[in-house]
């Protein structure tokens, strides 16, 4: 190795950890049966052109890139923004470069990184109107499925939150992402879908939020009046919500949990022109698994 390089390598690491210095300052650590495992460090990857993962092993974040500035899918665990921060960093990304950060929905383990990495960053924090309340509180409302879960936790506040709705267009320079609205495993779903190109081609990328009917306590997707929740029935608006992913033009999912697709494990089998995220099915592959977990449960909870 060159000085050179020696030089490159040790400002890329003086950078990265720099970078996670910064979001050090993360929020008290959740602790969970899956955490350490969801946590895991994972050398960030190439999606396709100018989308990267910067996640950890089980829970998703992705970077959009752009001279312009850069676009930030979810925050993971509040343990998990230094090593997203890190990563981004280790690409040659700059972390200050990150103006938005956008959310799937406003679980724990899905925002629970994304107020350091906004401290970080100073991005700006964008969200549906029921995440962005959940963000600026730091708690689910009686309408969240999960809203009984035991032990009860926090999400670390976000001050300020852009506010978005069906077919908004987020736009950072060149980029351009579409909110689509999937309510269903909370009542402020998200899927974010945009293009990102490579040489002489073009594929739609979905970042597609949990369609997983899990909840607690007595909550019930059919509607519950017993109780502390007396919630509506929001079987129909699920069902809307898989069918709307099915339908998504999509040449590449992301899931905001890896694993659902295999997602690191393609990372491994990238090799010249052989790009294994691009599949024209998966989006309905994903939304018709989604969808026979939910008549499961449908049928058992109406018996």
């Amino acid at each position: 190795m060159t000085s050179l390089a020696k030089l490159m390598m040790v400002v890329a690491m003086t950078a990265a950890a720099a970078a996670a210095g910064r979001a050090q300052a993360h929020d008290a650590a959740v602790d969970c049966d899956d955490c350490q495992a969801w946590n895991a460090r994972v050398k960030p990857f190439n999606i396709y052109g100018n989308t990267w993962y910067v996640g950890v092993a089980g829970l998703s974040a992705v970077l959009v890139a752009s001279e312009g500035g850069h676009i930030l899918l979810d925050g993971a665990l509040p343990q998990s923004a230094p090593l997203i921060a890190a990563n981004i960093e280790s690409l040659g990304f700059s972390m200050k470069d990150v103006k938005l950060i956008l959310n799937s929905h406003a679980h724990w383990d899905h925002a629970g990184g994304i107020a350091a990495l906004a401290r970080a960053s100073g991005a700006t924090v964008v969200a549906s109107a029921s995440g962005a309340k959940v963000l600026q509180s730091g708690t689910n409302g009686k309408d969240d499925p999960q809203y009984q879960a035991k032990p009860v936790v926090h999400v670390e506040k976000v001050d300020k939150v852009t506010v978005v709705k069906e077919g908004d267009v987020v736009k950072l320079g060149q980029l351009a992402l579409t909110a689509h609205m999937t309510p269903g495993h909370t009542p402020g779903g998200t899927t974010w879908t945009w293009t990102s190109c490579e040489d002489q081609r073009c594929v739609n990328i979905v970042y597609a939020d949990s369609l997983n009917a899990y909840s607690s306590g007595d909550f019930r997707f059919t509607g519950n009046g017993r109780g502390k929740q007396n919630t509506p029935d929001i079987s129909a608006s699920f069902q809307a919500s898989i069918a709307k992913v099915a339908a998504l033009p999509c040449d590449i999912i992301i899931p905001v949990h890896p694993g659902m697709t295999g997602l690191v494990e393609k990372a491994a089998q990238r090799s010249g022109d052989h790009n294994p995220f691009i599949d024209s099915n998966s989006c309905r592959a994903y939304a018709e698994k989604a969808g026979r977990l939910l008549a499961k449960r449908l049928a058992s909870e109406r018996g």
